[in-house]
């Protein structure tokens, strides 16, 4: 017996079949999967950073789908102002607030791993004060209130508490969760001030040659004011100091700006300094942390 199959039948089925086989060929962002750039192709991507590794970090677009984006000594990495105050940052800081939670536009090109390379990153700066405020919400001020109220005497204990309490918050805030702690220098300031002193800097010269002699690294900055006076001022204040020790990682001790991770200066939002000369002295600070992926220490 012979069947006969209506020609237009054939057609719509031959049509249906072509359109799977070209999908098929596209890159497809699927929710929840990552996404793979084909060698050399063109992409303007973006998306919310969800990790930072040493080298590259994890976008996620709208759909779900994330793509690993690879930083270069070449990316372009720049931040729209529009009036934000004390979150106003100079260009040359731009790489290192490109922290977790994050909205940024990329564009590159894939390389043979499935990553894109990127050549031009941009994000709004109310985009990153969003980041930063939403995420330095997380500490547990009531437990740190209690701490403060009498229970810790000596002002280097308080010091070293106030401390203590930022830490996981300092985690989630950068999204540097694959990373362990090596090596960490704090450099302490005068009032008002954001001058390093000589004792500082040669800390500094031995933590840049630290992590220049590490594989997988990031070095974390991350600066503080005591409560005194303006919280806008101890705001900018602590910027002006994370910014300093950056710089000053970045072209006397050699460290790639891109391998430099700073929230936004705390100002004094994370103080637990009492009211004593000594322990106000103790939150004047920036502190600089030698990070090593995991992936390397394993």
């Amino acid at each position: 017996m012979r069947i006969t199959i209506p020609r237009t039948l054939l057609t719509a089925k031959a049509c249906a079949l072509l359109l799977l086989i070209a999908a098929l060929s596209l890159p497809v962002a699927v929710a929840g999967f990552q996404n793979k750039v084909a060698a050399g192709v063109k992409m303007k991507l973006k998306g919310r950073i969800t990790q930072r590794e040493a080298e590259t970090f994890s976008l996620q677009d709208k759909g779900g789908a994330t793509t690993i984006v690879v930083l270069t000594d070449t990316t372009d990495v720049k931040s729209a102002k529009k009036g934000l105050g004390v979150f106003r940052r100079g260009e040359e800081y731009a790489v290192t607030s490109l922290i977790r939670g994050l909205i940024v536009e990329v564009e590159g090109s894939g390389n043979d791993r499935g990553q894109l390379v990127a050549e031009k990153i941009r994000f709004s700066e109310s985009d990153l004060k969003t980041a930063l405020t939403v995420e330095s919400r997380v500490a547990p001020v009531e437990e740190a209130n209690k701490k403060l109220a009498g229970q810790v005497e000596e002002s280097t204990a308080i010091a070293k508490d106030a401390k203590s309490s930022a830490e996981s918050a300092h985690a989630r805030i950068s999204g540097l969760d694959n990373f362990d702690e090596k090596s960490k220098v704090t450099v302490y300031f005068d009032v008002n001030s954001y001058v390093i002193t000589p004792a500082h800097k040669a800390e500094l010269d031995t933590l840049a040659k630290d992590a220049l002699a590490s594989t997988g690294y990031i070095l974390e900055v991350t600066g503080f004011a005591d409560p005194t006076g303006n919280a806008s001022k101890n705001l900018e204040l602590s910027q002006q100091r994370a910014d300093t020790v950056v710089k000053y990682l970045a072209i006397t001790g050699n460290v790639p700006m891109r391998r430099i991770v700073t929230p936004i200066g705390y100002g004094a939002t994370r103080s637990g300094a009492a009211d004593t000369a000594e322990a106000k002295r103790q939150e004047r600070r920036v502190e600089a942390k030698l990070l090593i992926s995991r992936g390397m220490t394993q």
